[in-house]
């Protein structure tokens, strides 16, 4: 009688071993080394080969289910939970993390992702080929060295328009100390994020960015003297370094940040129902806190780069758009198309040719400065001028076009003296 027996590469090693231990080729003992088994086991592995041949070694639990496999009853909970489209998009990692959150179930990620990937709701992602980059040690300190990026994304899905959200990563520990959603990438953007960073954490030993406008004028025809940014004028001011990128891989922090983001910030505000930038910036703290003690890493060094602050600072005329202007003979200054009279006691002369610094706030105000002392200042409107007399025939007439059937078109076009009809064609 012919029978087919179907045996793994493991079992087919083992029956061979096997077979050898018993013609004596070999002992008990190098037989369980060669399969890596104890010898206690080997001689049960050769009784049944003894007794039942090749078909003795072949594992008896092939074709039945396994012992330690999932409930129906809970599986079927688990699909249920990945197929609401509530959780449309979700990964395998969040998706298990909110499974056991929201309905208290806890499985592994590979379970989840496999059953994902029955359900259909998740597909397995090729390995791209990618240019290596060699890795950049952290820096030892934290405030040491921080990265700084926006990013624009549909960050509320269908629910609201495209903004940025700008992000301060410490290069550390990649801790996100700050982050706000704004509508541009601009100056005072950032600089309203700055001050709200020094305020809690101190002032960072230097800044690392990308070479967008804010940060680095890339003007090839730039002087030395504009070749310095309105941020870069604050920092240098506060005694920050800025250090401008020279590829988005040398910010991979920074930007494997963002990745994460994109994937959990967008859903989680989505569970919280949020539909307008103003509530995503109240929840974006409670966020970036959960979302450091998950990603956080300890830096190497324990002592804080930060510095703390002087209240005497004032951040708000620094992070001002500032501009020098010149003080003229009358001692008026103009700026952004208005003139300003400088009201003071002291002589023309000590101040006629002086520059001063022209400092402008986002709300519009403008201050100037002399020498660090604030100059008192009045707008000068100059007086509307007079009315000019024209003549009536200079006036522009309205424009009147006659209809088709006006009479006016058939003048001198007269049949029984009546004026003949113009037809419409």
């Amino acid at each position: 009688m012919k029978w087919t027996i179907t045996m793994t590469q493991q079992e087919l090693t083992r029956s061979k071993v096997i077979q050898m231990a018993e013609e004596k080729r070999i002992t008990q003992k190098e037989g369980a080394e060669q399969i890596g088994v104890s010898q206690r086991h080997f001689r049960r592995l050769l009784a049944r080969y003894r007794q039942e041949g090749d078909p003795g070694v072949i594992s008896g639990h092939r074709g039945k289910p396994s012992n330690n496999r999932m409930a129906v009853e809970k599986q079927q909970q688990i699909i249920d939970f990945i197929s609401d489209r509530m959780y449309e998009g979700f990964g395998p990692t969040l998706m298990a993390e909110k499974l056991a959150e929201r309905a208290g179930v806890v499985v592994s990620k590979e379970t989840v992702r496999q059953l994902m990937i029955a359900v259909g709701t998740h597909s397995p992602r090729r390995k791209r080929s990618t240019e290596i980059h060699q890795l950049r040690a952290r820096r030892a300190r934290r405030g040491e060295l921080v990265q700084i990026d926006g990013s624009y994304h549909a960050w509320l899905e269908d629910r609201g328009g495209k903004a940025c959200l700008l992000l301060f990563v410490d290069d550390a520990s990649g801790q996100a100390l700050a982050g706000r959603f704004v509508p541009q990438e601009t100056y005072f953007a950032y600089a309203e994020l700055c001050k709200t960073y020094f305020a809690q954490h101190g002032l960072p030993v230097a800044f690392y960015s990308d070479r967008f406008s804010v940060f680095r004028v890339n003007a090839d025809n730039a002087t030395d003297t504009d070749a310095i940014t309105q941020f870069g004028r604050a920092l240098e001011e506060l005694g920050i370094e800025l250090i401008c990128a020279n590829s988005p891989q040398a910010k991979g922090r920074i930007e494997r940040a963002y990745q994460t983001l994109q994937d959990r910030l967008i859903k989680e505000m989505r569970l919280e129902g949020i539909c307008h930038y103003d509530h995503a910036n109240q929840f974006l703290p409670s966020f970036l806190t959960h979302y450091n003690e998950m990603f956080a890493v300890l830096p190497r060094s324990s002592q804080d780069a930060h510095l703390t602050l002087d209240p005497g600072i004032d951040l708000d005329r620094i992070f001002a758009s500032q501009h020098t202007r010149i003080i003229s003979k009358n001692l008026q200054i103009q700026f952004n198309r208005v003139i300003y009279q400088i009201k003071t006691t002291r002589p023309a002369y000590a101040l006629q040719g002086r520059e001063v610094c022209a400092v402008l706030y986002p709300d519009g105000k403008v201050e100037f400065y002399l020498n660090l002392q604030r100059l008192t200042v009045e707008e000068f409107r100059p007086q509307p001028k007079q009315a000019k007399i024209k003549s009536a025939k200079a006036l522009e007439q309205s424009l009147y076009t006659p209809s088709p059937d006006h009479p006016w078109r058939t003048y001198g076009k007269k049949l029984n003296p009546k004026p003949s009809p113009v037809s419409k064609s």
